[in-house]
């Protein structure tokens, strides 16, 4: 069995009940893994540290989020990115962020040293957060406290970005670090929050060439955003030939997710982890890491995270959703669930939005090619 990090502290993340990023999410995936007899032996991870989360976080920004934690802080929070409509704040902030990071620290530490090739954190995937700001429902950028644990092991790390949303955070944090390869795929940020992740931002001084971004057209569907991962991802894994690849995979590009316009289905994220499993057994000796993220169609979300449970594990996935999970959280939520795992249809890209989405492939390729000898290793 392939690990799972998961603790129940991480339902302690909470913003309130009207706030996207619910734990309700975790909740319907564990019940429903549960549900269909997969309930993993869960490894629960310690939290963080505040020394580690200070490896990437400024002093002053950690001060106030254990201000916040406490109930303190006032008006200045809102400079730091939290106390927002986003970003809320609430006690026990400081310690439900650090759970979270621990969980990712905790899989990509025993992937690192040998313990198990792949592993799954159940959690996580905060790529918003900036080095001495919260931003975009992220307080601490797990994966950047990850990826820095990895560096200071002597490591190089590619970070693939599946959320719909661009990879901000990590990016910055390690734009001038040319053993970080970034890879974001999203909808472009013209439309879209954080409104970064254009082409042209691929990394400064030895690291340019480094960070790729696949800004998407919104209406953009399975045929095109398959093409653009297929025609980035693994020429950009095989040059730069990581230790150890790190995902975070958000469900927030699925059709249903009402924060954004992609049109994804399922068989794009099937697609998509299953092909990183393939090019991490290629290009990383297997060594690989999947978080989750956004996503929050609360019919979606879990369906996709299921998915890939299974196939991480190496099991086909279930057809068919048990009723009575789906009837249980019918009652809970007032909405219907959808019967299958899978999506059995999907939505029409238009026409003009896949020709202007080959346009950004054919720009991103020309650039990643100009600059590939940066990303290779010596």
């Amino acid at each position: 069995m392939i690990p799972v990090i998961y603790s129940p502290r991480y339902l302690t993340y909470d913003f309130g009940p009207d706030h996207p990023f619910t734990p309700r999410r975790l909740e319907m995936l564990t019940s429903l893994l549960e549900a269909l007899g997969e309930r993993p032996s869960w490894i629960e991870p310690e939290p963080a540290s505040r020394e580690e989360v200070l490896k990437v976080h400024a002093e002053r920004f950690v001060r106030r989020v254990e201000a916040a934690s406490r109930g303190e802080g006032g008006a200045e929070l809102a400079h730091y990115g939290l106390g927002t409509g986003d970003t809320p704040a609430f006690p026990g902030i400081d310690e439900a962020a650090r759970a979270l990071v621990g969980g990712t620290l905790e899989a990509v530490r025993r992937v690192a040293t040998g313990k198990t090739p792949r592993a799954l954190q159940l959690g996580g995937g905060l790529h918003h957060a900036q080095r001495d700001r919260a931003s975009g429902f992220c307080v601490y950028n797990d994966l950047a406290i990850a990826i820095r644990w990895a560096l200071d092991e002597g490591l190089r790390v590619a970070y693939v970005d599946l959320d719909v949303h661009h990879g901000d955070g990590v990016q910055w944090i390690f734009y001038h670090e040319p053993r970080v390869l970034t890879v974001s795929l999203h909808e472009s940020g013209r439309y879209l929050f954080p409104g970064t992740g254009e082409v042209q931002e691929l990394g400064g001084g030895d690291a340019v060439g480094t960070k790729l971004n696949l800004p998407l057209e919104p209406f953009s569907g399975d045929e095109s955003w398959i093409e653009a991962f297929e025609a980035v991802v693994p020429g950009a894994l095989a040059r730069f030939r990581p230790d150890l690849i790190l995902v975070q995979s958000g469900a927030d590009a699925h059709h249903q997710d009402p924060l954004a316009d992609l049109l994804l289905t399922t068989r794009a994220y099937r697609h998509a982890f299953s092909r990183l499993l393939e090019l991490a057994e290629a290009h990383a000796g297997g060594r690989i890491v999947f978080t989750l993220g956004g996503g929050y169609s609360l019919d979606a979300t879990p369906r996709v995270w299921a998915l890939l449970y299974f196939l991480l594990q190496g099991k086909e996935p279930p057809e068919e959703l048990p009723p009575a999970w789906r009837e249980a959280w019918r009652q809970r939520l007032g909405i219907r669930l959808t019967e299958t795992l899978e999506d059995r249809t999907r939505p029409a890209e238009p026409d003009a939005v896949a020709l202007r989405n080959r346009d950004a492939i054919r720009r991103l390729r020309a650039l990643a090619d100009l600059y590939a000898g940066r990303s290779r290793p010596s």
